[in-house]
């Protein structure tokens, strides 16, 4: 099992979601988050007013999933969520020992 963190720019949601539902995955979690990298902050318009912000407005997604279609997964985020700029995003992966249901006790796949 495994966990899969994937930071992408936020007009990217709807195709990462959307190929992410076409190879099966049915369930993530998502957190708005900023960040800091080299992109070095953006400048928004507001009310005919330009500012600046240090931090980048990001979309951070969580899943689990099954050792066999973990790299088919990271694949699907990589081609959905690429713009070929910098500040596309991250991906990390860890390694889960376990994962239970909280409902019913489930364990491992039978939890997802």
């Amino acid at each position: 099992m495994q966990k899969i963190e994937a930071i992408i720019r936020q007009e990217k949601f709807d195709l990462v979601r959307d190929a992410l539902a076409t190879i099966g995955v049915k369930f993530f979690t998502l957190k708005s988050v900023k960040g800091f990298g080299l992109q070095k902050g953006e400048t928004h318009i507001y009310r005919g007013h330009s500012y600046g912000s240090d931090y980048i407005a990001r979309l951070q997604l969580d899943i689990i999933v099954t050792d066999d279609i973990a790299d088919e997964v990271i694949e699907t985020i990589m081609k959905s969520a690429r713009s070929g700029e910098v500040g596309d995003g991250k991906i990390m992966t860890y390694a889960l020992d376990k994962v239970y249901r909280i409902r019913n006790g489930e364990l491992n796949e039978a939890a997802l």
